[in-house]
């Protein structure tokens, strides 16, 4: 088992309890490599940052107790609360999503996936300015809508989102731990040589096992709007290396419009990280205004997304990657 840190200075104020076994029950995951319960006492902030990180990954039904687990009630099954799995949809929100989100076929059905230690604000089917939307009000909340694939999807090519938002959210700084919100995001992640990555990185994929019964993605990227990053700028984030953000839109000037944006989604991998993508294991969309404690409304429309073998040259609504900034 990894040896936490403890120091509630490093990490924040508030320590949770989590329950963790081998054992899978119709679809829940619960995770430690020696199949016996046990229990593990986290900081609250880092769980919810870890949980940040995997947040394409985690178990994506909802399921009950796994075999020989406590009995609900108890103190094992109050410490495992604040764990929550993905959640299906309802059936007007299944019917705009399967409208709207149009991804290559392979992938599991969409879902909700509340964070841990985090206020959820939940998606809804929407029509504004005339067209038919998915939007969330955000509220101080972490807000997650998540397809996975397995095995992954090779050859992820020609992307074309929209999206509308009624406010930043106010004081957010991608480049920061504080500040790292954005009203909406489209989120992928991917496999990869996980030879490659740091030490540091295999032990926090050790601990998303523990937390999710998956690895952490070999790489996520992210499509963000930011308050003052330009966009094209690439924003690292401050946990992980391993997930990057392609600003492509900034600042309040569109604020309150439908904007749309057509992506190479290779060609800004190989800008964000040097390399050749590999195979899609998930896309999100994510609103989250819970470092910053904002409110605001964000809306999502249609998205597209298409393999290489019949991808379409990104037109003009496309902002070169250009510049990698690391956090401060």
């Amino acid at each position: 088992m990894l040896k936490l840190p403890q120091k509630r200075s490093e990490w924040g104020l508030g320590t949770i309890s989590l329950v963790y076994t081998t054992k899978r029950a119709r679809g829940r995951c619960w995770a430690d490599t020696t199949g016996r319960w046990f229990r593990a006492t986290l900081p609250w902030r880092w769980a919810s940052g870890l949980a940040a990180l995997v947040l394409l990954m985690g178990c994506a039904s909802v399921g009950g107790n796994p075999p020989d687990a406590p009995e609900a009630g108890s103190d094992e099954q109050r410490a495992v609360g604040p764990i929550r799995p993905a959640v299906s949809l309802a059936p007007a929100l299944r019917q705009t999503v399967h409208h709207l989100l149009q991804t290559p076929p392979g992938g599991s059905g969409w879902a909700t996936w509340p964070l841990p230690g985090k206020a959820f604000a939940a998606f809804e089917p929407a029509v504004t300015q005339g067209q038919r939307a998915i939007t969330v009000k955000a509220n101080r909340s972490v807000s997650i809508l998540r397809q996975r694939y397995a095995p992954g999807l090779d050859g992820a090519g020609h992307l074309v989102f929209s999206w509308r938002i009624d406010a930043l959210a106010e004081g957010a700084d991608l480049a920061t731990s504080e500040g790292d919100d954005s009203p909406v995001r489209i989120v992928l992640a991917f496999d990869g040589d996980r030879s490659r990555l740091s030490p540091r990185m295999h032990r926090l994929s050790e601990m998303s096992r523990l937390l999710t019964g998956e690895d952490l993605p070999y790489a996520t990227l992210a499509y963000v709007w930011s308050n003052t990053d330009a966009p094209g700028e690439v924003v690292v984030n401050r946990r992980s290396d391993r997930i990057r953000k392609i600003v492509v839109e900034s600042g309040p000037a569109h604020v309150g419009r439908w904007m749309t944006y057509e992506r190479d989604v290779e060609a800004d991998f190989r800008a964000a990280f040097g390399e050749a993508p590999g195979p899609l294991i998930a896309v999100g969309l994510m609103t989250d205004t819970d470092n910053t404690q904002s409110r605001l409304q964000a809306w999502y429309g249609p998205l597209h997304l298409q393999r290489r073998a019949s991808a379409v040259e990104p037109g003009g609504g496309s902002v070169p990657a250009a510049n990698v900034h690391h956090p401060r």
